[in-house]
């Protein structure tokens, strides 16, 4: 392991881009040409550091991973790595618990972006698209994810890290950026996203090679291909999440129709606000100036937008 240095910095070894998160950045939707998932993570890894490959991915993302799996399980181990890189990209699926509550995603996010911060590391962030706008699932998704969005927007700002605005991006609406199941990215879109944080390290003085290209490995996607998916892995997907999610879908469905029928919609606008107004607030003060003024290489938020 490389040895870390007094003030909680990288020292001597190999440079290493620690990825954080989910399914999305375990890479589904991007089959990779030998086998598996490739994935944004890896198209992106080989475009850091000075030379080509001169950047090792270390890729702790699991599918289904939740925003206090990510601090509980994989921050630890993403610090011994002490990496130059890291993202922490998670929260979609907290937004489909029936569970849901924005200050347990707001406490782990802002735990290990705060810690692999004042490490020293870079840290990725990015806004999510609503995953409800894609399955044709209730409002209220909406509303939580971008409870999500506000929170990763600012706990990014407040360590100084560099964020990509993914939620903004017009390759979000198109429907050949996204894998049949309707979830993922599709190889064009990991392609698109890794780009996005190539063109947000760059801009925040990041030295990085060329972009990843987007000329694309296998055919896209096709709606015969999407059909068939819905009808066999589909269908399970929806039945193994029902005894979770479902519930809290009927009853968040109840809840919006009621204040759509009394016109009062706005009232949980509001209460989701204030909300997340409160989660902000209750996190603890960066440690001191360490988090603050950590040994980054980059020098304030950068963000990216559509």
């Amino acid at each position: 392991m490389p040895e870390q240095t007094p003030g909680g910095g990288r020292g001597p070894g190999p440079d290493r881009f620690v990825a954080l998160g989910d399914s999305l950045t375990v890479g589904l939707g991007d089959p990779a040409p030998g086998g598996g998932w490739r994935g944004w993570a890896a198209l992106l890894a080989g475009t850091l550091g000075e030379r080509p490959g001169g950047v090792e991915l270390v890729n702790l993302a699991r599918s289904g991973a939740l925003a206090a799996e990510l601090a509980e399980r994989q921050l630890p181990v993403a610090r011994e790595l002490a990496p130059r890189f890291a993202s922490v990209v998670v929260g979609a699926n907290d937004t489909l618990r029936a569970a849901f509550a924005i200050e347990r995603v707001a406490a782990a996010l802002d735990r290990a972006h705060g810690a692999l911060s004042a490490d020293g590391a870079v840290v990725l962030t990015a806004c999510l698209p609503d995953p409800g706008r894609m399955l044709g699932l209730p409002a209220p998704l909406a509303r939580r994810m971008h409870a999500v969005n506000t929170v990763v927007h600012a706990v990014s700002a407040r360590y100084q890290g560099v964020h990509l605005h993914l939620a903004e991006h017009p390759w979000v609406a198109e429907r050949a950026s996204w894998s049949v199941d309707r979830l993922h990215p599709g190889e064009r879109g990991h392609r698109l996203l890794a780009r996005g944080f190539h063109a947000a390290l760059a801009a925040a003085g990041v030295s990085v090679g060329p972009p990843p290209a987007l000329t694309l490995d296998g055919p896209p996607p096709t709606r015969a291909g999407s059909a068939r998916w819905m009808a066999t892995r589909g269908t399970r997907w929806v039945a193994d999440r029902c005894t979770d999610l479902l519930p809290g879908l009927l009853g968040l469905a109840l809840q919006e129709c009621r204040h759509g029928l009394a016109g009062s919609g706005r009232l949980l606008d509001a209460a989701a606000e204030r909300a997340t107004r409160g989660a902000l607030a209750a996190l603890a003060e960066p440690h001191g100036d360490r988090a603050r003024n950590a040994p980054a290489t980059v020098k304030g938020a950068a963000t990216m937008t559509g």
